[in-house]
């Protein structure tokens, strides 16, 4: 059996599927080229601009680009309809103190400080990327449908971690287990059966947060 994990600089910092296809690094950099001009202009470049700064010549070449960064979620559109770039969890937000989660006490909103949610949860930023939970395998875990996960591409797996792991060519989200010279991957859900590799185990990252949306 033989156990990879993916070289850390392959990782993209937008939501997308698990990548393999050999032009993500171009994508990648063209992408932040792009997200770097809206945020130095404050405008999304024209299609010319993007041909400019992306080093693309044709038209043809800038509107599939387009299309496909869109359809990665890399850019998304405004409440007008306009393009603009999607960047994860960038923005500092206020911390207005405490809450009680247990017996209710009165409530006092204090400025406490402000928290980058990118400081919070993301440690590597140029090796994390976000995947969007399907199947209630992790739900034990407290991972659920629709949730996203913050990946770490960089950190080094151990025995207890979940993982993102390719198993004999399929992706799955479980605990990675270790036990002598055995490997194998478990569910936070006792309807579903240990897997163990018979071919091939290839580590893609370690959950490292969960994000949950309620509204």
């Amino acid at each position: 059996m033989l156990i990879f994990f993916l070289d850390s600089e392959q990782s993209f910092t937008y939501i997308i599927s698990m990548p393999k296809k050999p032009d993500l690094e171009k994508i990648k950099s063209r992408a932040e080229k792009i997200s770097d001009f809206y945020q130095r202009e404050g405008r999304m470049p024209s299609f010319s601009e993007i041909a400019q700064i992306s080093g693309i010549k044709s038209k043809n070449a800038v509107s599939k680009l387009v299309k496909r960064l869109e359809d990665m979620k890399v850019l998304k559109k405004d409440t007008k309809g306009r393009l603009i770039p999607n960047p994860v969890m960038k923005s500092p937000l206020k911390m207005l103190g405490t809450v009680e989660a247990g017996f209710p006490s009165p409530a006092e909103e204090e400025l406490a400080d402000n928290i980058s949610l990118d400081e919070l949860l993301i440690d590597n930023r140029e090796a994390t990327f976000l995947l969007k939970v399907s199947g209630d395998s992790m739900s034990g875990a407290g991972i659920l449908p629709g949730d996203m996960v913050i990946v770490d591409k960089g950190r080094i797996p151990k025995s207890g971690d979940i993982v993102i792991a390719e198993v004999d060519g399929e992706w799955t989200m479980k605990y990675l287990k270790k036990r002598g010279n055995s490997v194998f991957l478990v569910a936070a859900n006792p309807r579903y059966k240990p897997i163990k590799p018979k071919n091939e185990l290839r580590i893609g990252g370690v959950v490292t947060a969960v994000v949950r949306k309620y509204k």
